[in-house]
């Protein structure tokens, strides 16, 4: 499959009155068309930094990020950032609006998501009358509204309680899976990595550079992030990759 984004040689530095702080370092990888790919590292190892010269919000001192022509990123924060005084549907459609986007057309795609993803029967309700699982598709659906090729993840589910985090990745990743988009998660959760990626990436301290790659396998295709965790191969890809780990 051809690479939908590119990273070469790629480095940041700030800089203040004290001096140079170096954030990321000779960083190089490439991603395919509808690869789920997770970036783990210690805390403060600059995974969020990462993605966000990925998404266009930094730009690095050195080295580039080449994505294929055409193809549109959509940003995925850890809080769902959703508007209290808007509702669900009015939320799902503020990309739009923002980007001057809106059309009947579009606003009928976003809909249609809202229906196929079980968010229809809440369209006139608000945040507050949703759960955390509800709040987080509802922000999915508000970025993929705007039709993005790549979906940049930066921990999105760390805000849940670990059941509801369970259930809520898996229906999150089943999202994305089914709607053939290329994605790269930010998470500090080995488990979380190794169930939902086809590839995990292990960060350095800082400065960030890529100290180990693993691609994910297992023997038994699994039907769900759930099944993922029981199957044979998990225990020895986490161990592998939490070995990795500088703290």
């Amino acid at each position: 499959m051809p690479n939908i984004l590119e990273v070469q040689n790629l480095s940041l530095s700030y800089y203040s009155p004290q001096g140079e702080t170096k954030a990321l370092e000779n960083i190089s990888f490439s991603v395919k068309k509808g690869e789920f790919l997770s970036i783990v590292g210690p805390s403060g190892s600059g995974k969020s930094t990462l993605l966000s010269v990925l998404a266009g919000i930094l730009t690095p001192t050195e080295g580039c990020v080449a994505v294929a022509e055409g193809a549109k990123t959509g940003y995925m924060l850890q809080k769902d950032h959703l508007f209290e005084w808007r509702t669900i549907e009015k939320n799902i459609l503020l990309g739009l609006e923002l980007t001057g986007n809106l059309t009947a057309g579009t606003r009928e795609y976003a809909l249609n998501l809202m229906g196929q993803y079980g968010l229809s029967g809440f369209r006139n309700r608000y945040p507050s009358q949703l759960s955390g699982g509800m709040r987080q598709r509802a922000a999915l659906i508000r970025t993929l509204a705007l039709r993005p090729e790549i979906l940049l993840l930066d921990e999105p589910f760390s805000a849940l309680d670990y059941q509801t985090r369970l259930h809520v990745s898996d229906d999150i990743v089943s999202i994305i899976k089914s709607q053939r988009k290329t994605a790269i998660l930010v998470t500090h959760d080995i488990s979380e990595a190794v169930a939902l990626s086809h590839r995990v990436i292990v960060l350095s301290k800082r400065p960030a550079r890529i100290k180990a790659q693993f691609g994910i396998q297992f023997s038994l295709p699994p039907n769900n992030s759930i099944e993922a965790r029981e199957a044979p191969e998990f225990k020895d890809y986490f161990n592998k990759i939490w070995k990795e780990l500088d703290f």
